[in-house]
This record gives C-alpha cells, structure tokens and sequence, in this order.
C-alpha cells in the first residue's frame, strides 16, 4: 500500500473498529456476556496503539522524507512500543479487568483490519 493511500484505510479500519465495539456492546450487553469498561479498554488500547503505529509508519515512508520526519516517525514507533508494552503491563497486573471482555475490543481492530482487507482485494478482483 503506497504511503499516500494509508490515511484513508486507517481511518475506514478505525471506524470499523469502533462500529464493530458497539455492535459487540449492543449484543452480548444484555446477555450479561461482556462487561462494558474492559471492553472499552481493550478497543480503545488497540485503537491507540494503531493509530501510533499508523501515524510513525507515514512519517518514515513518507516520500522524499526529511531528516527530521524520518526521526519523528521512529520516535513515534518507539513511543508506541513503549506505551503498548508499558500499558499492557499495568492491566495485567495493577488493573482488575474482564479478559474476556477485553479480548473482545482487543481483538476487534483484527477483525476490521482483515474486513478492510477483504473488501479493498474483492473490490480489485471484481
């Protein structure tokens, strides 16, 4: 994927993300399956966490980068690998959440990383 088109998919999968969130909210909610805040937590860890991600990665591929972008975009890599592993620390062992429930928002950003995939190879194909 070319540098130019990677803003316009992160903010589909993103928003993918979150209706995927709401929609695990809204169903399993009234069955007493998930519980609300570790939910949250979880999609809104992976959601950051992309986001960083997506953002160093546009920096350092960015055409004809200058210096300082380049330096930006692995300072904003490195920020994220510390936060991703920092945070998750602190969940694990300091914060009392569901892992079920934070599975669920965890994983959410996977599953609409593969949909967004799905549908931009079906709409190449078709």
């Amino acid at each position: 994927m070319r540098a130019d088109a990677l803003r316009p998919a992160v903010l589909r999968i993103e928003l993918l993300h979150v209706l995927l969130v709401v929609g695990l909210w809204v169903a399993l909610l009234p069955m007493r399956v998930v519980e609300p805040r570790a939910l949250v937590i979880g999609a809104l860890f992976m959601g950051v966490n992309f986001l960083l991600l997506s953002c160093g990665i546009h920096w350092v591929l960015t055409p004809f980068a200058g210096k300082g972008r380049v330096k930006t975009g692995i300072f904003l890599l490195v920020l994220k690998m510390a936060l991703f592993l920092g945070l998750i620390s602190v969940l694990l062992l300091r914060v009392r959440v569901d892992p079920l429930s934070f599975a669920l928002g965890f994983s959410s950003l996977l599953v609409a990383i593969v949909l967004d995939r799905l549908w931009a190879f079906s709409r190449i194909g078709g």
